[in-house]
């Protein structure tokens, strides 16, 4: 048994969810209302002791373990969940190596650092009445900047250089810090001067570096970042996320915005569910640290980089280079794709011409909000970009136009999506839909369906080793995950997730998994093994070496993995057909229990449909 296991063995889910959720027991199990949407008048919140599970068949029809809750109700990720749990339940975690202990403590080092920094640099904004005028006449108020550290760095070049010397901290740790750059004839130089400092902070409140905007117009680059240390990585970090974190599952809704300033402005105007990139580009990463908190993302750009060349080539998120060294572009095709394999829903909004929010909140407070509910999903944004100005007339324009959205509707996940996507576009160019199905890639011939591999015997028992047994295939080739999620999106069901396994340490171990394919530096056998560690890691090392010896020809490991899945869902289906019974039962109970049974006849309803889908799945197989 894992660790993770352990922990939830020895947890008392109804003890953890007890603390925050007034429950009543009913039955085997215990109710209560829901603490994540407002539900005051039916108890449609359930704790199921015996599977250490929790459900809610109201509003936000969320559920899973102690794990999920606590990371739902606190905003935490899942190493301080486990380290919290694993305290109270009296389990020991894995001590971590002397190597490991060594990079912490010089983390730890080189964020005092950073903090010592951030402390002098903010003595020295409020001691620069010009600046400070600046950040005024820009409408930011002294909470605003005292909430966010931000400060000014002085415009010698060895101001900060000799503060921090002065106050014993080594000049090569400042280099390694970022805050300072050896000069090739010996001696060192500030990396910041005569720029407004911004503290960058991790989700979980921690200095990482610092973003710096020049003070003086003529000073290049505009925007300067920290480089790359052991703590400041821009393509996984989001400036305000750690103010921005609980307003974004509140609001069920992340927005993004181009610059460090929009942020502030936003959040002191009462709109906190705002973060900023540290690039040019937004990266996939970004996207999926977003998506924890909410799959909800809205990219608000300014029009002047909304166009149609930024659209196509690179939707970015700044204006001009926050760095001297190049950063990659992040198109709107691979936005399409990793929307669907997020399972997110990205849309966009451009800001009006020549608006900044500042601006934009100093004439009408209240239009941001009517500014991003008229947001739009990528595939549409794009579409009303290059039919702005097409002369219909023009043939050619608008075969251009179609040979150009056309790759960004095939690659939306959803069946229904693509098809209301091809009918707009016909619409839109005065085509018949049937010309634009003839300019479509060729699908791939059907190969004929062979036998499935013969599983080793350790897998042909239990449920959970049939999921083992999926994960180590996809862990052995995640390519893999790529080809069972086409072969349900055929099926017009969603690709894979997480809640395809029961087990925690199998759902932790393919969001490892996800996370691999979604980023570029590493091969994704490589980076799902540096993302794990522990027992965790050692338990997918050997899911995997326990299928080395299957046969894995990738057609016939498609068909049985995919059934597999399917067997797996409808199962999960058929589980929460019987926890829906559960509840059925009990509504009786509550005081309006006419419009709590209405809802849950839907919800069955939904499910039984649901199940019906996977059988006949199933049973085409066959």
């Amino acid at each position: 048994m894992s660790v993770v296991e352990e922990v939830k063995d020895r947890t008392d889910i109804v003890e953890i969810i007890g603390q925050t959720v007034r429950l009543k027991k009913s039955g085997k199990n215990h109710t209560g209302f829901c603490p994540f949407h407002p539900n005051t008048r039916t108890p449609a919140f359930v704790v199921f002791s015996e599977t250490g599970t929790w459900r809610c068949f109201g509003a936000c029809n969320e559920g899973g373990d102690v794990y999920k809750f606590l990371m739902k109700k606190e905003g935490w990720d899942f190493p301080q969940t486990l380290r919290y749990l694993a305290d109270r339940a009296g389990v020991a975690l894995e001590t971590r190596s002397s190597e490991q202990e060594a990079q912490e403590e010089a983390n730890a080092g080189l964020r005092d650092l950073l903090e010592a920094a951030a402390t002098y640099y903010r003595n020295n904004l409020l001691h620069s009445p010009p600046v400070l005028e600046y950040l005024h006449n820009r409408g930011l108020q002294d909470p605003t900047l005292e909430s966010f550290g931000i400060g000014y760095a002085l415009p010698g070049w060895e101001s900060t250089t000799s503060y921090l010397s002065g106050k014993g901290h080594r000049q090569p740790d400042l280099v390694e810090a970022g805050l300072a750059i050896a000069r090739e004839a010996g001696g060192y130089h500030d990396r910041f001067h005569n720029r407004i400092m911004i503290p960058i902070r991790d989700a979980r409140g921690r200095i990482t570096g610092f973003g710096a905007r020049a003070f003086d117009p003529k000073d290049e680059p505009k925007f300067l970042n920290s480089p790359q240390t052991g703590l400041f990585d821009k393509g996984r970090l989001l400036f305000g996320l750690d103010k921005a974190g609980k307003a974004i599952r509140t609001a069920e809704q992340a927005t993004v915005v181009e610059g460090y300033l929009d942020v502030l402005a936003l959040h002191q105007a009462g709109y906190q569910n705002v973060v900023s990139p540290m690039g040019t580009a937004l990266t996939v990463e970004q996207l999926r640290i977003l998506k924890r908190y909410s799959r909800n993302i809205v990219l608000a750009l300014d029009a002047d980089t909304a166009g149609d060349r930024a659209t196509l080539r690179g939707l970015t998120i700044a204006r001009e280079a926050m760095d001297r060294e190049s950063d990659p572009v992040f198109d709107s095709r691979g936005l399409v794709r990793h929307e669907g394999r997020l399972d997110a829903d990205i849309r966009i909004v451009s800001l009006p011409q020549g608006k900044d929010p500042d601006e934009l909140l100093a004439e009408d407070p209240g239009s941001w909000p009517k500014l991003v509910a008229a947001a739009k999903p990528v595939v549409e944004y794009v579409m009303d970009r290059l039919l702005a100005d097409l002369d219909l007339e023009d043939a050619k324009a608008k075969a251009q136009v179609a040979r150009r959205v056309l790759p960004l509707i095939e690659d939306v996940a959803d069946s229904v999506e693509r098809e209301a996507y091809r009918q707009s576009l016909a619409r839109r160019l005065k085509l018949d839909e049937r010309v634009l199905l003839g300019l479509r890639s060729p699908p791939g011939r059907a190969g004929r369906r062979s036998e499935p591999p013969e599983l080793p015997p350790i897998f042909r028992t239990r449920w959970t080793a049939a999921e083992r047994f999926c994960l180590g295939l996809l862990l052995r080739d995640p390519e893999l995950t790529y080809w069972i999620d086409r072969k349900l999106h055929a099926l017009e069901l969603e690709g894979l997730s997480p809640l395809d396994f029961y087990s925690t340490d199998s759902q932790i171990i393919f969001q490892a998994l996800r996370s691999s394919l979604a980023q570029v530096d590493e091969e994704p056998s490589q980076y799902w093994r540096s993302v794990l560690d522990g027992s965790t890691l050692a338990q997918a090392v050997s899911i995997v070496d326990q299928v080395e010896q299957v046969d894995f020809d990738r057609p016939r490991v498609v068909e049985t993995v995919s059934a597999d899945f399917l067997r797996l869902r409808k199962r999960r289906v058929e589980s929460l057909l019987e926890q829906l019974s559960f509840q059925q039962q009990t509504v009786q109970e509550s005081e309006d229990p006419a419009d709590q049974m209405r809802y849950l006849t839907q919800e069955a309803q939904q499910l039984s449909t649901q199940k019906r889908r996977l059988e006949a799945a199933l049973a085409a197989r066959s």
